[in-house]
């Protein structure tokens, strides 16, 4: 009987070991994707998917916050298994990291303050700082002088402040802020140009994760089949 429960207890110490943890860094001020509450946790959209996907794949989440434009160098530097920010899968990025299959489906849109700014008069234009958002206005829009942000939450300020005339950004962090601020109105189309968005957002990983990887598609694929992720996308996204 000893043997069998000596078995017992090293049976359940192997599984305790060899159950993994994966931490995920993400820039924590981007709601409804990723934000922190008044607890001081880091919550959203991201953060349930990542969850899900974890408890199919059996592994334990940890969360960490991280300044968006250093998710890719720490990830080659391995300092953290993943990034799950809201971060669109790009050529130029999908050359220095990895990414598990699109998530979520981005688009790019325009705000501004009600009766104020159009596309055709702004010349000051607030993007975050490291994002597709930002490369975009540098490259392809030059008639507009961006000004980069930590977070998008102090471009507001500046657009209240009348520091810049637009934000440019992801169409549903956009429609999140109108919610909250109904000053805000969007203004003009989206942009689905597929050098920079359109092709959903990945989580990333270093280039050598590929079994990683792999758990997460596996992951994926069953939340989505099982209607999980619909409930999750239903639970933070603005209809």
């Amino acid at each position: 009987m000893k043997k069998l429960l000596l078995s017992a207890v090293l049976l359940g110490s192997a599984a305790v070991a060899t159950a993994q943890d994966i931490t995920f860094a993400m820039e924590p001020s981007y709601p409804p994707f990723e934000f922190t509450n008044e607890k001081g946790e880091i919550i959203g959209f991201d953060v349930d998917v990542a969850n899900a996907i974890c408890k199919e794949i059996q592994a334990t989440c940890k969360f960490k916050g991280e300044s968006f434009d250093s998710l890719i160098a720490s990830l080659k530097a391995k300092r953290f298994d993943a990034a799950i920010s809201a971060m669109d899968i790009t050529e130029a990025r999908a050359k220095q990291v990895l990414f598990s299959d699109a998530y979520y489906d981005s688009t790019a849109s325009y705000v501004a303050l009600k009766g104020k700014a159009t596309l055709e008069t702004a010349k000051n234009i607030g993007v975050q700082n490291g994002t597709t958002f930002q490369q975009y206005t540098v490259n392809e829009t030059k008639q507009y002088s961006p000004k980069p942000y930590a977070s998008l939450q102090d471009a507001i300020l500046d657009l209240k402040n009348g520091r810049i005339d637009i934000i440019f950004g992801d169409t549903a962090v956009l429609a999140d802020m109108i919610n909250k601020e109904p000053e805000i109105q969007f203004v003009g189309e989206k942009v689905t140009n597929k050098k920079y968005f359109g092709n959903g957002l990945g989580i990333a990983m270093n280039k050598s994760s590929k079994d990683l990887a792999a758990s997460f598609n596996k992951g994926l694929a069953a939340i989505k089949a099982s209607g999980e992720y619909q409930k999750i996308y239903d639970k933070w996204m603005t209809k």
